[in-house]
């Protein structure tokens, strides 16, 4: 596939285009309504989309169906899970927490969790990744 075909082929930008700018502005209802229009959820079950990544930053938003989630994963950095809409129960070191719209959980780098929607809704997440090494630390500038 040429890379024109390749770009045809992709649901969104280029995320090396889309990061490219000094200031980015997001209209989170926008991008919503894009995730939920596109013709079906990924392999989990839901959808999502980088809003914005620099060095060791990044900034997602993802949007899932009722019963659908993320099974256990970490992070080698700080994550903050904010719900903008719906219900999310997420469970990290054994304790449940269930948030609703306008809650967030910040999550210390390192601790298992795991994302499970109890009803139709939108999370969005920022990642700090900390540095484990010299070249991650220079890459991350």
């Amino acid at each position: 596939m040429s890379e024109a075909e390749s770009q045809k082929a992709r649901l969104r930008q280029h995320p090396q285009e889309r990061f490219a700018v000094p200031q980015l502005l997001v209209d989170l209802e926008t991008v919503i309504s894009k995730l939920r229009s596109e013709p079906h959820a990924g392999e989990r079950g839901h959808r999502q989309e980088t809003l914005y990544r620099h060095g060791s930053y990044t900034i997602a938003l993802f949007a899932f169906d009722r019963f659908t989630g993320l099974s256990a994963h970490k992070a080698n950095g700080i994550v903050n899970i904010h719900v903008l809409r719906g219900c999310m129960k997420i469970t990290a070191a054994n304790q449940v927490h269930e948030l609703r719209a306008g809650q967030m959980l910040i999550l210390a780098p390192g601790m298992e969790h795991t994302v499970a929607a109890e009803e139709e809704g939108e999370i969005l997440v920022t990642v700090h990744l900390m540095a484990t090494t010299e070249s991650d630390a220079a890459a991350a500038k």
